[in-house]
């Protein structure tokens, strides 16, 4: 079976792919955009060139025509530019002056045949057939009908130009005789190629400009992400102790910021278990010492023959052995993740049967417990109650002196219900307040420093508090939980 990589490896890892994908994110909708639209303006552009360049062109020859006699044209046969007849020539001069004054190629006279009747700029002798007419037959059909057109396919000369051709009706008596071509240059494909490459080129700046961004925001983002990462790995390793430092973007610094409630409460579980490891050896050390003297006594007065004083060590023995058993369940008990089974629960029966269980310790030490509640109804888990309001009594019996009282009261405040327990004892020192729910502080000698601890615990996993309120000549503990919220009319 392989090996995984190591965490380190694959948030590098991560890392790595996160600015690749952010560079690819800015740049690749930007390059398609930039092509398409680049496409589709410069596709546009020449259309509509090309459009008002045909319709400029068939303009010209419209007006060409308009000179044109079409019986004088029918008169030219072939030879007549050799002779150079008169009304040859007259043509040829009114095709030159619109040439040299409209500033296109070519313009030429042919008959319904496409037979040259004169041409100025192409040299064809008259009665020839021009080839290019043969590209041209759909807009020669149109002009031999009537209408003016211009070709839809643009053509290269040769000078290496794309040229277009114009076309007007020559008319006799209303009737088509022939046209008048007029070719002019698609000078303006020059400017937008140009166009087209300053486009291209703005387009490679806009895009190296956006790789420059998506490179800094991946490194702006990879920056505390890696920052991130090394605490993550801190914590990790178990340097529990090293704050995860506060991000500033509002994200990532949400992520800081549950890293560290992650840490402090993790450094916080630790923190707990050294205690409570601390404190079961402490607290297993004595009783194991006394068990091992007492057993050893028990042997020699066994062996001894004193069955009398024998009896006696069993007992202490018995003792130790039940000391021991309650620190193993007070510590299996505060360990333990123990899941809630909540139910209506009422509020003064809790009270009640946590004083019912400590009666006979509360009568050894001749205090009295008083328990006043007021009705309230309790989403809890009881018997994890009941346990929590014991180890307060019980703290509470046991600080108070022979004759003494103790107060259980209970009351609904606001959205919550808050159980005191009041004893008149010595109190609990300023200094020792702050210790006073750490795990197996205690001032007693033979107390496990775990019952005010598991209480807080039980306390707080129903959604509530536990609190000491120090006040002269009384000491009181608040546990506060939530109230049921009361059931709506209809």
């Amino acid at each position: 079976m392989s090996t995984p990589p190591p965490l380190s490896s694959r948030l590098k890892d991560a890392l790595g792919s996160l600015s690749a994908r952010l560079l690819v994110a800015f740049l690749l909708p930007t390059l398609l955009f930039l092509a398409l639209t680049g496409t589709a303006v410069y596709a546009l552009a020449r259309s509509i060139l090309e459009e008002e360049l045909g319709t400029s062109l068939s303009a010209i020859a419209a007006a060409t025509a308009s000179q044109v006699s079409g019986e004088r044209m029918l008169t030219i046969e072939p030879g007549d530019d050799t002779t150079g007849t008169r009304t040859w020539r007259n043509l040829v001069r009114l095709l030159t002056e619109v040439r040299d004054s409209s500033g296109v190629r070519r313009l030429y006279v042919v008959d319904t045949q496409g037979r040259v009747r004169a041409d100025v700029g192409g040299g064809l002798p008259v009665g020839t057939e021009v080839p290019e007419l043969a590209r041209d037959r759909l807009e020669l059909s149109r002009v031999f009908s009537g209408e003016r057109a211009a070709s839809q396919v643009l053509f290269s000369g040769s000078d290496g130009r794309l040229y277009k051709t114009g076309y007007a009706p020559v008319r006799r008596e209303g009737q088509v005789v022939g046209a008048v071509a007029v070719e002019g240059s698609a000078a303006f494909f020059g400017p937008l190629a140009r166009l087209s490459r300053s486009f291209a080129a703005a387009s490679g700046v806009a895009l190296g400009v956006l790789g420059l961004v998506a490179i800094l925001t991946a490194r702006g983002l990879a920056r505390p992400l890696r920052r991130l990462m090394a605490s993550a790995l801190r914590i990790g390793r178990g340097d529990l102790t090293t704050p995860v430092p506060p991000e500033p973007t509002r994200e990532i610094g949400v992520l800081a910021r549950e890293l560290e409630v992650m840490r402090g409460a993790l450094e916080s579980r630790d923190r707990q278990l050294k205690l409570m490891l601390a404190g079961v050896a402490h607290e297993v050390r004595n009783p194991l010492g006394g068990i091992s003297l007492f057993s050893g006594i028990l042997e020699e007065d066994l062996k001894a023959g004193a069955h009398a004083e024998a009896a006696g060590h069993v007992a202490r023995i018995q003792h130790e052995v039940e000391y021991l058993q309650r620190i193993v369940e007070d510590f299996l008990a505060f360990a333990r993740e123990q899941p809630l089974s909540r139910s209506p629960v009422a509020a003064p029966d809790l009270l009640t049967e946590a004083s019912v269980l400590l009666a006979a310790d509360a009568a050894a030490r001749e205090v009295t417990v008083e328990v006043v509640a007021e009705p309230a109804v309790l989403e809890a888990d009881g018997s994890l109650l009941t346990a929590a309001l014991v180890n307060m009594v019980k703290n509470a019996v046991q600080a108070s002196p022979p004759g003494g009282k103790v107060r259980v009261t209970g009351r609904g405040e606001g959205h919550g219900y808050t159980i005191r327990v009041e004893d008149s004892g010595p109190g609990v020192p300023e200094t020792e307040r702050e210790r006073i729910f750490e795990p197996f502080f205690t001032t007693r000698e033979k107390g496990t420093g775990l019952g005010l601890p598991l209480s807080r615990k039980i306390a707080r996993a129903h959604g509530g508090d536990l609190r000491l309120v120090a006040l002269p000549g009384t000491t009181t503990f608040e546990l506060t939980l939530p109230l049921v919220p009361a059931p709506r009319g209809p």
